[in-house]
């Protein structure tokens, strides 16, 4: 699935949220390339394009929780908090 990454992060800027701090945010990064190398392991690497969206998330200093919740509104997920004000990717289109 492709995306606006920068229609995205329009609206993540948009978002009213304590940003983490620059050690928080090495701290993520660290924690994501775990990640996503015990992805690869399981024969699950991200596309680009979700490459390009969690890189993006940590740029804007997005905690993880927030991050879990603004994918989970992207995907339009039934656990998403829909008053979190990210458009759907399919409303996007």
């Amino acid at each position: 699935m492709t995306f606006d990454l920068d229609a995205i992060r329009r609206e993540v800027r948009a978002l009213d949220f304590e940003r983490g701090t620059p050690a928080d945010v090495a701290e993520w990064r660290e924690a994501d390339a775990e990640s996503r190398a015990n992805l690869a392991i399981e024969g699950m690497t991200l596309s680009a394009d979700d490459e390009a969206l969690f890189d993006m998330l940590r740029d804007e200093a997005v905690p993880p929780p927030l991050a879990t919740q603004i994918l989970l509104r992207l995907l339009d997920h039934p656990d998403a908090d829909p008053e979190l004000a990210i458009t759907p990717l399919e409303q996007a289109c």
